[in-house]
């Protein structure tokens, strides 16, 4: 399938054609309206992580990151509204995709985030042995179950907004 096409002058070769970015971007379905139900089940696991005591910075740190990984555009404009609207700064957003590189993220963060990569990518990691016992240092068994079930939502939101081309753009944060 062709995304996109070049056309016109040098300078624009490899510009995609509006047409078909146009195309690219539609929606394929409201699966909230389609099922409801499911929808419901998916919100009610968000509050729940939302009301477990993690630090909401946190949280959206491995939302973000997760949503790196699995390339969610909508997710990526959600979250960084959120965290910026929680008062996260544009450099350890801007520095999360090389996280193991900066000094910007505590302990803490630096053990959710490399757990947010593991479980994530879990195909590939299978969650090794040493994965848990490092984040196990910073995160309470109650903790990390909650974390685990948070990387388990973005992961589940990832893939609905990508595999039903939910359009990044519109979500605005509520105030705080």
């Amino acid at each position: 399938m062709l995304l996109f096409r070049s056309v016109g002058s040098p300078q624009q070769k490899g510009a995609p054609e509006l047409e078909e970015r146009k195309l690219l971007m539609q929606p394929r379905m409201d699966y909230a309206k389609t099922a409801p139900d499911g929808y419901k089940a998916m919100v009610t696991l968000e509050q729940y992580v939302r009301d477990s005591g993690l630090e909401p910075s946190l949280l959206e740190l491995v939302k973000t990151r997760a949503s790196q990984i699995n390339g969610c555009a909508f997710c990526l404009d959600m979250h960084t509204k959120d965290a910026r609207a929680g008062g996260e700064t544009e450099q350890r957003l801007y520095a999360l995709s090389a996280w193991h590189e900066t000094p910007f993220f505590n302990e803490r963060e630096r053990a959710a985030l490399a757990w947010t990569e593991t479980v994530t990518r879990i195909s590939e990691t299978h969650v090794p042995d040493g994965a848990y016992e490092s984040v196990r240092k910073h995160f309470t068994e109650k903790e990390l179950a909650d974390l685990t079930l948070a990387i388990v939502a973005i992961n589940g939101w990832n893939r609905l907004a990508i595999s039903f081309r939910t359009v990044p753009g519109s979500y605005q944060p509520s105030k705080r």
